[in-house]
């Protein structure tokens, strides 16, 4: 892990992790790539705290009798998981205006002690001068599935 003053390195673009300054900020700049496991017990914490306990987050049976091909993970547990990739490089949650996504895939979760895997990684699509915002495009994949499409958010920068 690294220190949140010390740049990280991915495919030859050099970001800023922690507080980024608007002005070093560039379009095309790779955020670091996270991944974050989840498993049933990890589905079962996350309806107790959310209250979302639907029966397709843990009950397999039914899950596989509506269609499905097995629990999977709440949308947007799933889509909290990916913005972590944005809030952990601004070092400030609140930083994020705007956050959206569509979902494309569910997150399958097997019962098998492992579960399933997201990645997730950004990229820095746009800059807003005005507003001296910026938009990161983020991917989220699970088992080789795009799980999360038009995902975006907006931070805005000191």
């Amino acid at each position: 892990m690294s220190d949140v003053t010390t740049p990280v390195t991915r495919d030859t673009v050099t970001v800023p992790v922690g507080r980024p300054e608007y002005s070093a900020v560039e379009v095309g700049a790779a955020l670091p790539t996270q991944r974050f496991p989840v498993n049933r017990e990890t589905l079962v914490r996350y309806a107790g705290a959310s209250g979302d306990f639907n029966p397709i987050h843990w009950n397999e049976r039914f899950a596989r009798d509506v269609g499905l091909p097995d629990v999977i993970a709440h949308g947007m547990f799933t889509m909290a998981e990916a913005v972590r990739v944005v809030t952990d490089w601004t070092g400030d949650p609140g930083a994020v205006v705007e956050y959206g996504v569509r979902f494309t895939k569910p997150v399958v979760v097997p019962d098998d002690g492992v579960g399933a895997m997201v990645e997730v990684s950004g990229k820095v699509a746009a800059k807003d001068d005005e507003e001296r915002t910026v938009r990161v495009d983020l991917t989220a994949v699970c088992d080789g599935r795009k799980v999360l499409g038009m995902a975006r958010a907006v931070v805005r920068l000191p």
